[in-house]
Formats: structure tokens, C-alpha cells, sequence
């Protein structure tokens, strides 16, 4: 049975903004799909969050008009700070729904490394982005907002990197949210081709309290035989939105993911990281530190699903609860059928600051074959009173300690981003979240 929704925008309109944008037609034909199937498709079901009064599909506007930054002495103060302004060569920044600057280095360009903002990625690289654009990580009819976020796509960044192709520097990317009408429907695809090696660095960066709009995120990694991908994230959307993030990847042979993520946002957020080892050898280490406060409610999934042989998947999940916010923390290893020798390990443990914050970790262990390893470790508390004590018998104000406790049950994450001054974002933002 189909329950048929009333959406934002029409066939007609999503068939307007595809013309205004000179797209091709295979991915106006995407879009036109994408927003019949999202009428009738169900919502997904996060475990342990009943998300059927959140509004994921009203917003004021699909895209808003920014002014492009003619060089990085326009940026905001706080945006300046996450960037090095002089020693940054390969930097994307989108404000809204605009592309706002692009500086890509003649290495990269040298090296056939494509960078660049993903609806130019369509009209431009049209063979590369329709060989991957959620065909394998992510597919349109998983659910109602998969297919409304392919409907609606109206940002987001493309990176091919070729084969045998190492990036020795990290690309950088910033999502800027200074327009409380915006909507953000980014899509960010990352390929890495066979035996190539690449960084990958976001921000998200709400400078505006409030925000009316959507937050319909979904980005796609899709590494080779023994491809490499960094990808490292920090996200610090505004109240208001209300967010659903899926980031997911697909990994072939012996190739390898690292996720750092720092996730900050003061929306309701429905979030996914999911990795599906595919090939034989390939591995996944995913980390995630969160911070709720507030009235939040978010739920966190991730998972990695093991099909190759050999395969290793890590999950690490540190999340800090104050006020009244509520936190899920779903930790998944999926070994399937075949992926003899294969390895999932997990711990989730998370720090509660109040008595009204809640937080529950769940790990699961689902296991159709024999010859594997796997085990988890979860964990709900609060702030141990001997570390505490400890501290302060030390001359430390309770509060101090207290400060220093989480930064060190956050540390894992935080030190693993890749760039420092996103680094000491995250740190800034964990800062003033948990004072």
C-alpha cells in the first residue's frame, strides 16, 4: 500500500529548475522520476524514533540567490577561521544554493583530479556522474526522502580521482547557511578510482539562530580496488532545519574508508553512515563524536556491512547529552552469507550531562556466517566521579574537570580530523555546547 504525499514542488516545477539549469536529459529524466516516486514511496523508519510528525517536506523556498565571495577576504569572520587562508589550494565554498568560490591547483588539475560543484559535474563530466549519481551507495527508491532529495538536488560537490593517483593534500570543502529561507539539498559524490588516494574535508556552518528550510543530505563514496578515502566531516546546522543526513559508501577490493565525523547540529537530525564492503581486503573505520542539547531529538545509525572476504569494519560512537535533548546511537555490523574471515568490531558509549538528557546505545551484531570474528562494547553514563574527584584534588575547579573529562571522552574523533583548523572548530563548537 502507497500514501500518497503532497510535496513542495510539483513535476512541473522540479522540471523547470532542471531546464534552468541546462541539465542533460538523463538527469532531468532522473529528477522527473524521483519526484513521482517520492509521492507514493514510505518514510524510512529509524529504529527507536517515531519520525511521522517531523516536517522533512515543507519548506519557503527550493533555492535562494547569494552573492559569490570574490576572493576570501569577503568571508565572515567565524568561516575564515575554519579555513587556512593562504595554504588551502584546493577549496570549494557553496553559500545557500550558490556556488560562492573555486580555487583548484594546477597539480590537481595536472592529474586529470576533478573538483568542482555538482550540477557543472552533470552538465560537464555528464558520463562520470551518471556512471555513479546513486547507482550503487545510494539508490532514488530507497524511501520517500531519498527520491525527494533526487528530485530536488540544488547543490553539493563532485570529486573523480583517477587511477594510480595519490592527492597528497586535502580538498576542502564549506557549506555556508547564512539565509534562514534556504533549503539544502547537497549531494556530494566522491569517486576514487583504482589503486588512487584521496582526502576529503566538509563544514557545514549555519551563521544564521534560526533556519526554516530543509536539510536533505546525502553523500555518496565510491572507492575502487584498493582506493583510499579520508573523509572527514563536522556539521553545525541551526535549530530549525530539520535534517536528514545519509552518508554512505561502497568499497571494492582491498579498498579502504576512514570517517571522522563531528556531528554539532542544534536540528531534530535523522542521520545514517552506512559502508557496505563489498570487495574482498576492504576495510572501514568509521568514528563519530556527537553533542545534544536542548530539546533535540536525533538518531544516529551506523553500520557497515560486510560481503567480501577478509573484510574489517571499526565503529567508534562518542555522544555527550545535556538539557533535555534525546539521542539514539545505532551501532550495525552486518556480516553476510560468504564473507568468511570477516571482522566487526564496535563500542558506543555515551556521556549524559543532566538528569532530563537521555541517550541509548545499540549495538547489533547480525551474523549469517561462521568462520568471522565480531564483538561490541556500549556504555551509558555520567561523568565518573573518580575522574572527577581525581582532578580536583589537583587544584582544578569542578567545572574545569568536568570540561576536561569531555574533551578527553571526545578526544578519539576530534584528533582524527583531518585539516587542524577544522579540527579546532570542532573543538571550539564542542566548547561552547557543553559549558
Amino acid at each position: 500500500m502507497t500514501v500518497e504525499t503532497k510535496l513542495a514542488l510539483s513535476a512541473e516545477e522540479v522540471s523547470s529548475f532542471s531546464q534552468s539549469n541546462n541539465e542533460p536529459t538523463w538527469f532531468a529524466n532522473l529528477r522527473a522520476t524521483a519526484i513521482e516516486k517520492a509521492a507514493e514511496l514510505p518514510m524510512p523508519k529509524p529504529d527507536k524514533t517515531n519520525i511521522t510528525k517531523w516536517n522533512f517536506i515543507e519548506f519557503p523556498a527550493h533555492t535562494v540567490e547569494s552573492a559569490a565571495f570574490n576572493s576570501l577576504d569577503e568571508l565572515p569572520a567565524e568561516i575564515k577561521e575554519i579555513i587556512d587562508i593562504e595554504g588551502q589550494e584546493n577549496l570549494y565554498i557553496q553559500r545557500n544554493n550558490t556556488p560562492a568560490f573555486l580555487k583548484v591547483s594546477e597539480e590537481l588539475q595536472s592529474q586529470g583530479v576533478i573538483f568542482t560543484d555538482i550540477l557543472t559535474a552533470v552538465r560537464e563530466h555528464g558520463d562520470l556522474v551518471q556512471k555513479y549519481f546513486m547507482t550503487e551507495a545510494v539508490k532514488v527508491d530507497e524511501h520517500k526522502l531519498s527520491a525527494y532529495h533526487a528530485a530536488l538536488v540544488n547543490g553539493g560537490v563532485f570529486v573523480y580521482v583517477p587511477k594510480n593517483v595519490v592527492v597528497e593534500k586535502p580538498l576542502q570543502v564549506v557549506f555556508i547557511n547564512d539565509n534562514e529561507e534556504a533549503s539544502l539539498f547537497n549531494h556530494v559524490l566522491v569517486v576514487a578510482d583504482s589503486n588512487s588516494s584521496v582526502t576529503y574535508v566538509e563544514t557545514y556552518v549555519s551563521t544564521v539562530e534560526q533556519s526554516k528550510g530543509q536539510a536533505n543530505l546525502i553523500e555518496e563514496v565510491v572507492a575502487l580496488d584498493n582506493a583510499q578515502v579520508t573523509f572527514g566531516a563536522v556539521d553545525v546546522l541551526a535549530k530549525g532545519f530539520t535534517t536528514y543526513v545519509n552518508r554512505r559508501a561502497h568499497l571494492k577490493r582491498d579498498a579502504k574508508i576512514e570517517w571522522a565525523l563531528g556531528l554539532m547540529n542544534d536540528s531534530d537530525t535523522i542521520s545514517e553512515n552506512i559502508t557496505h564492503l563489498v570487495g574482498d581486503g576492504s576495510l572501514a573505520n568509521s568514528k563519530t563524536v556527537v553533542v545534544g542539547r536542548g530539546e533535540q531529538k536525533q538518531n544516529f545509525t551506523t553500520e557497515i556491512r560486510h560481503w567480501g572476504k577478509n573484510s574489517e569494519g571499526f565503529i567508534l560512537k562518542h555522544g555527550v547529552m545535556k538539557e533535555a535533548a534525546q539521542t539514539i546511537f545505532n551501532g550495525i555490523g552486518k556480516i553476510e552469507h560468504g564473507a568468511t574471515k570477516a571482522n566487526a568490531e564496535q563500542e558506543s558509549r555515551v556521556l549524559m550531562l543532566s538528569e532530563n538528557a537521555r541517550g541509548d546505545a545499540n549495538p547489533m551484531l547480525l551474523i549469517d556466517e561462521d568462520d568471522v570474528m565480531a564483538g561490541h562494547a556500549a556504555s551509558v553514563g555520567r561523568v565518573d566521579p573518580v575522574q572527577l574527584y581525581y582532578l580536583m584534588s589537583r587544584g582544578i575547579s569542578k567545572a574545569e574537570a568536568e570540561r576536561l573529562i569531555i574533551h578527553g571522552f571526545l578526544a578519539p574523533v576530534v584528533n582524527n580530523i583531518p585539516i587542524e583548523s577544522v579540527q579546532a572548530q570542532l573543538t571550539k563548537v564542542i566548547e561552547g555546547k557543553v559549558r
